[in-house]
């Protein structure tokens, strides 16, 4: 199976590139290949040697989760290495790991600038971290909230603000709430998914009737309606992006654009550097 023969080749490669001081190990004057053996990296990751020689075989045996994140950890994967062994020994990607980070990159905020309507970064669990000028128009009392308040799930069903916003609010109120439980099971570690959900639940009892249905939905694109007070309904379309820092966080950079003809003059009026 070529999956697995690649498998095999790229384990071997990890295994050759980690040196034993690197996790312990004494280095030893009498190794004949570099990196660890086969035999190491199978006591590190808790599992047979026979066993994991057959891994580097390429053989058709199972591979539970756990074993794979054991063997990225001991094998110093890095997070692209990581989901790169998910794909090869599951053929899907592996739960993404759910990093929290207080700021973005110089580049990335340059990007969300550069962008003339509304834009913002969030991480995996929908908590605001930065945003444009035009998404400080759009999303203004959102934004000027407490950190700990700047969650696009909470805002959707406890900030009136927000909520008058949105003439299609059930709409987008349940698609909001699919999207954030199918971002919650592909968690590495889904537990402060799980806190806000609960948090939630307890405050509004409209989220507790809609998370109840346990509905999931795919929504890296889409449209919606934005009542604003100042110039009236726009259509926005707009698209939600996974990106990966430098670090490893796991971010959402989600763009708007205002569809063409009335929404379009619309929302010119309201974002200044919106010319085109």
């Amino acid at each position: 199976m070529p999956r697995r023969e690649e498998l095999a080749r790229f384990l071997r490669s990890r295994r050759a590139r980690v040196h034993p001081e690197e996790v312990g190990l004494p280095a030893g004057a009498r190794r004949r290949t570099p990196g660890l053996r086969r035999e190491e990296v199978a006591r590190l990751a808790d599992v047979g040697v026979s066993w994991y020689t057959w891994l580097e075989q390429g053989r058709g045996i199972h591979v539970s989760e756990p074993l794979l994140e054991r063997l990225a950890r001991t094998l110093r994967l890095t997070p692209t290495e990581r989901a790169h062994l998910f794909d090869l020994a599951h053929g899907r990607p592996a739960a993404r790991p759910e990093l929290s980070t207080a700021a973005v990159s110089d580049t990335l905020r340059r990007i969300l600038d550069a962008h003339p309507f509304p834009a913002l970064v969030s991480n995996r669990r929908w908590d605001v971290l930065a945003w444009n000028d035009a998404a400080a128009i759009l999303f203004g009392d959102l934004i000027r909230r407490p950190v700990e308040q700047r969650n696009g799930l909470w805002a959707m069903f406890m900030n009136p603000e927000r909520r008058a916003l949105l003439p299609g609010w059930e709409v987008d109120a349940r698609r909001a709430v699919a999207g954030f439980r199918l971002d919650a099971a592909r968690a590495a570690d889904r537990a402060e998914f799980d806190a806000l959900a609960t948090a939630l639940a307890e405050v509004s009892p409209e989220f507790a009737r809609i998370w109840g249905e346990h509905d999931v939905v795919e929504i890296p694109e889409g449209s919606k309606v934005i009542l604003h007070p100042d110039v009236g309904p726009m259509e926005f379309e707009h698209v939600t992006l996974s990106h990966a820092d430098a670090d490893g966080h796991a971010l959402r950079v989600s763009l708007y654009s205002p569809r063409p003809g009335q929404s379009l003059e619309r929302a010119r009026k309201l974002f200044p550097r919106a010319t085109r």
